[in-house]
This record gives C-alpha cells, structure tokens and sequence, in this order.
C-alpha cells in the first residue's frame, strides 16, 4: 500500500462517518415528511433537510479536517489548499419531497480537482456505494459486508442498456436529436435519474449513463465509483472532468463509440 494509497483509505472511512451523520438526519425526515420546501433562483427545490444535512457535514469536516476546503450544493465554497470536500446534501431533492426512495448524500473528496474519494450513501435503499482511488468500487446493503463493483462488460452500442436521466436536459442543451438518435441505437434505454443511473452502472446493470446541466457535487462523488469499478467517466464530447456540466459515464468498452455517436448526430442535424 502506497503513502497515497493509505492516505485515501482514511479519508474514505471519514467520509463514511460523514454519510453515517447524513443518514441520521436524511432518513427520519424522509420517513416522517415533516421537512419544509422552498424554490431557489435556479427553479430547483431545496428542503430544510438539504440544508441541515450540509450544514452538519460542513461542521464536522471544518472540525476534523480544519485545512482541507469545501463544496457544497447549499452553502458555497471555501477554498482552503489542494484537498477540497465536496457535498450534495441531498441528491434528488424532487424525489425525497414526493416519497421517492431514490434519493442520497453525495460525498466526494477532490486532490487537486480530481475526484478521488467517493461515497454515495441512499439509506432510503438500505445501500452506500463507496471507492477511494486505487482500491476498488464497494457496495453494502443495511450495513452488511461490502461487495466489490465490477462494469459489464457489454462492447456493442446495440447490445447496450442507455440511462438518459432527462429528456428535457438534453433539449435544454440541444442535443435532443442526438439523443433520439442513440435511444434507437442502443438495446434498451430508460430514465432511472440522479445518482442511481451511476450505481448501477458501476454494478454491471447498465452500460451508459449521460446528462446535461450538472454541477460538479452532482458528479464528483460518482468519478471514483464509476472509475473504480472499471468505467469511463468524461463530459459529454469525451473530456474528462467532473466541472463541464455534463456527464458520459460507461462501462469503457462503450465510451469511444458512444462519444463519437454523439458528436456525430449533433453534426448531423445542424
């Protein structure tokens, strides 16, 4: 195990402590609904779960980690070195205000601006995945011993399970057309949304995941899963970033071909 290495694994078990204190006050809420709603400037929602969520994790990483910066959806930025933690306190905010379980904390540690500590932690699902860089992708569910992730291993656009997230991002951004055109392309495509399309890619079940309009505390807890679990993680024309608000996630075998689909459509239907 490598200095680095070593380093990564203990702040991947701080940022489980982090997802532990998410969780115990996400899930009562959740449970019992009793969580207020307001609309921000961008139309999106915010309840006062999100804020106290981030505002609890903000605190305990100031406390235990007083020289790394931070990120959150809720409360900003504080640039503070090369280590930056970064928080979606509630991802799939829509989902957690309706009763939908398909909602979670997002916690990422970036060195740098690369992402290389990720836990997403959904206890509405019973389930955290987690990775650090260089030991692997991990799934536990209700607290049983982990199981490592592995992509599929899926190599033809027709043979390919396609996770879009939103029809309406991918008009916003203009790529409609191109998105009609790969939805034809591919085996089977659906709209799982937010953070889950990432994990089940990491877990084999789907083959690519792409969407517009994403902050980097959307993405940069899902590039270390996705990676680690032997996947591509790059914007949507091919560049790896978590920073250029738009995401194309596979299993590998599929990024060229699904990257050059793309661009190619778009240049089709100008």
């Amino acid at each position: 195990m490598t200095e680095n290495h070593a380093q990564y694994a203990a702040d991947l078990e701080f940022a489980k402590q982090l997802a532990d204190l998410a969780d115990s006050i996400s899930l009562p809420r959740f449970e019992a609904a009793d969580f207020t709603v307001a609309t921000k400037a961008d139309r999106s929602f915010v309840t006062d779960a999100d804020t106290a969520v981030e505002a609890a994790l903000r605190a305990h990483i100031e406390q235990h980690r007083p020289d790394d910066g931070f990120l959150g959806e809720e409360s900003g930025q504080v640039d503070q070195g090369s280590r930056q933690w970064i928080i979606d306190p509630i991802d799939g905010t829509s989902n957690f205000l309706r009763g939908v379980p398909n909602w979670a904390t997002l916690i990422a540690l970036a060195v740098d601006g690369k992402p290389v500590v990720g836990v997403v932690s959904a206890p509405a699902f019973g389930q955290r995945w987690f990775a650090a860089l260089g030991d692997g992708a991990w799934k536990s569910v209700r607290g049983a011993a982990p199981t490592q992730l592995g992509v599929s291993q899926v190599s033809s656009l027709d043979e390919a399970s396609l996770s879009f997230q939103s029809i309406e991002q991918w008009e916003q951004a203009g790529y409609l057309s191109p998105l009609l055109d790969l939805t034809r392309a591919v085996w089977r495509d659906r709209a799982y949304g937010d953070m889950w399309s990432y994990m089940l890619l990491a877990e084999g079940v789907l083959d690519i995941v792409g969407e517009f309009d994403v902050k980097p505390y959307d993405l940069a807890a899902l590039v270390p899963i996705v990676t680690e679990a032997g996947g591509t993680f790059t914007d949507i024309e091919g560049a790896t970033s978590a920073w250029n608000l738009s995401s194309l996630a596979t299993n590998g075998h599929l990024h060229d071909a699904t990257v050059s689909f793309i661009a190619h459509a778009k240049e089709s239907h100008r």
